[in-house]
């Protein structure tokens, strides 16, 4: 997938959508995809519950289907608060009866949307829920000469326009919001790529050596350091 150097930014999120209609899934995380997210895929209910109990810190929000083999998307979320996993759910449902719906919010789920929807009413739902973090961020994040507005999705460098990619632009609100600390590979590929990446892929080495370039056009000393045989950090 190819994108332009004007992206459109919706945040460095992760989300995994637990649905066994394939091309309902594809097309779901493809959209996804185009607005800056990272998405996993799921078609089992048992496997769907292990990998986010043993995963739960890497998400931001599950897209949990209803009817699902092997366990069902109500049995899931009253699992995962059994658990006291709280990770936000919006559940996919065919049922419109009000008790249906109420029975969804007691058993754990955070909002549900009716089946048929479109995708924008869908975005529209995990908008809201992603906006309940329990610390606000800021939407503009200033480090040095450097400028990253996540609601008019641009980052400037001395009040120079700096075009970034997609990725380039995740990888870099990460870095900003976690300045003065090292971040290493393995946190960087579960953060902002899906399970597909293996931790032994240059991927995120480009995209940084990328990102470094552009951050560094006006010949200041590299700001975003290699910490040799452990990860990155923002000097």
């Amino acid at each position: 997938m190819k994108y332009s150097s004007v992206m459109v930014y919706y945040g460095c999120m992760r989300i995994i959508i637990v649905e066994d209609e394939k091309i309902v899934a594809d097309s779901l995380a493809a959209s996804l995809i185009d607005r800056g997210y990272a998405v996993d895929i799921v078609g089992d209910g048992k496997k769907a519950f292990s990998r986010i109990s043993l995963n739960h810190t890497d998400y931001d929000l599950i897209i949990l289907d209803l009817s699902l083999p092997n366990m069902d998307g109500k049995s899931i979320c009253m699992a995962l608060r059994k658990i006291n996993i709280t990770t936000p759910i919006l559940v996919l449902t065919g049922q419109d009866e009000i008790q249906d719906k109420v029975d969804l919010l007691f058993a754990g789920a955070d909002d549900y949307l009716v089946k048929p929807f479109s995708f924008d009413e869908l975005y529209a739902r995990i908008q809201a829920i992603l906006r309940r973090p329990a610390v606000s961020l800021p939407a503009v994040i200033t480090y040095w000469d450097i400028e990253l507005n996540s609601s008019e999705r641009v980052v400037s460098k001395n009040g120079k326009l700096i075009p970034l990619t997609l990725k380039e632009f995740v990888l870099l609100e990460y870095f900003l919001r976690n300045r003065n600390r090292v971040v290493n590979r393995e946190e960087l590929l579960s953060h902002l790529w899906d399970f597909n990446f293996s931790s032994f892929s240059n991927v995120i080495d480009v995209h940084v050596k990328n990102l470094r370039r552009k951050l560094d056009w006006n010949g200041d000393d590299n700001i975003l350091e290699t910490v040799r045989g452990v990860g990155y950090r923002l000097k």
